[in-house]
């Protein structure tokens, strides 16, 4: 079964696994669960199968990686600026990702993360503020995977 929603996926979970997927009925304990605990910051009032349905649609209008190579800026363990990265990411969404680095064992600094910000809807691209943590050099490698 090919799922392409939210909607989609829990209509299935509720079909396929009715007592593990959504033991309250509708699915809202399942994703309650899974938003907390994945980290995210959950309002009670908040409606997380919008949530990730927001999530998925924004997902489908950014292709990082696509945005990335189509820069010269490649997965191949090289070394790139910061500046460059976040160049490409900016001029192929329009909004300035957080890059998030960490350390390898050489103490080399390393692509991470790149998150990209939304406003409170959770429906629309913001840029990012600055975050105190993953902080990168400006060069930094970009590992294969």
């Amino acid at each position: 079964m090919y799922l392409v929603s939210v909607a989609d996926l829990r209509s299935g979970m509720q079909k396929s696994w009715p007592t593990l997927a959504c033991s309250s009925g509708t699915g809202v304990a399942f994703w309650t669960h899974e938003w907390e605990k994945h980290g995210t910051c959950s309002e009670s009032t908040l409606d997380q199968h919008g949530y990730f349905q927001a999530a998925l649609d924004l997902k489908k209008q950014v292709n990082l990686l696509q945005a990335l190579t189509n820069a010269g800026i490649n997965p191949d363990g090289g070394s790139y600026s910061l500046s460059s990265i976040k160049s490409a990411i900016q001029e192929a969404v329009g909004f300035t990702p957080w890059i998030e680095c960490n350390t390898d064992t050489s103490r080399n600094s390393q692509l991470y993360q790149i998150y990209l910000c939304v406003d409170t809807s959770g429906k629309n691209l913001i840029d990012c503020p600055v975050f105190p943590k993953g902080k990168c050099d400006s060069e930094i490698e970009f590992p294969s995977f």
